[in-house]
């Protein structure tokens, strides 16, 4: 990785992943988690619960990734607090990646991005999920706000979920790419257009899947290096000892999202869980 001053997203994801390893910790607060943790089910236990993951994770890792839905469910009262999980977080040096699935085009994509890339803004995050189902193109503004301020998003390209496989797969009689291929290829443009050495929009790839059967070419390095979120691991069963072959080439700026394997440890265990799960992913990485 570039030993460059961090000045874009991907400089700093970098200098964070050689810091504190590249493990993600979800902060997902799911119903039965506040039941198992002790917390209502309500405002203040997502905010208790948010807060006591950040705190878990500060020293140990260098990401983590609040999932909106749980707080925004809440109304105002959950976003309020997600406004103290994700200032915590920051003020902890910690990577936040929001983890908000937003898109649309023209002045409404335009604002989510304003909502959570915005510096000082109370979403204020380092990154956020997006979607490009309006195409790449539409994401002009949150991408160029992004490259304005040192943000990051990371664009659904292929997920997890069996149901996208149908879209994320199909191909274009025009230029005979699939959908995933044609966003990684528009998110590489957007990179190169950018100019940072490290590139500051990302994708979202599954690592449950087999991406090639998504028209993605591991085996190919692209430039500059593309931030990967790698949902997939840990609960959700793909092993980290395959991480390598999985990702190939686009494993340098790699980020494995782990939530519910980790959550699940609990308020006691959840530290020790957090210490030696980020040890595991760093030796699979090296």
């Amino acid at each position: 990785m570039s030993g460059s001053t961090p000045s874009g997203f991907g400089e700093r994801l970098g200098t964070v992943i050689v810091r504190d390893g590249a493990l993600c910790v979800g902060i997902d607060p799911h119903a039965y988690l506040l039941r198992e943790w002790d917390l209502s089910n309500d405002a203040q236990g997502v905010r208790e619960f948010g807060l006591r993951v950040v705190d878990a994770v500060a020293g140990r890792a260098g990401i983590v990734k609040p999932q909106i839905a749980f707080f925004e469910k809440f109304g105002a009262r959950g976003y309020s607090a997600l406004e103290e999980v994700l200032a915590a977080a920051r003020a902890a040096g910690l990577i936040v990646i929001a983890d908000v699935k937003r898109g649309d085009l023209g002045t409404s994509v335009e604002a989510y991005g304003e909502a959570w890339l915005t510096p000082g803004s109370p979403l204020e995050a380092d990154a956020m999920t997006i979607s490009a189902f309006q195409g790449v193109g539409s994401l002009a503004a949150p991408i160029g706000l992004a490259a304005e301020t040192g943000k990051g998003l990371f664009v659904l390209a292929a997920t997890s979920n069996p149901e996208a496989a149908g879209i994320q797969r199909s191909v274009d009689p025009g230029s005979g790419r699939t959908v995933a291929r044609a966003i990684i290829d528009g998110v590489t443009q957007a990179n190169q257009a950018i100019g940072n050495e490290l590139g500051s929009i990302g994708v979202v790839l599954g690592a449950t899947l087999e991406l090639s059967e998504f028209g993605i070419d591991v085996a190919k390095p692209i430039t500059p290096a593309l931030p990967v979120l790698a949902p997939g691991f840990g609960h959700q069963g793909a092993a980290l000892k395959n991480a390598r072959d999985i990702y190939g080439s686009f494993a340098e700026l790699l980020v494995v999202s782990e939530s519910r394997s980790i959550l699940t440890a609990g308020p006691d265990r959840i530290a020790d869980t957090i210490s030696r799960r980020a040890d595991e992913v760093r030796s699979s990485l090296d």
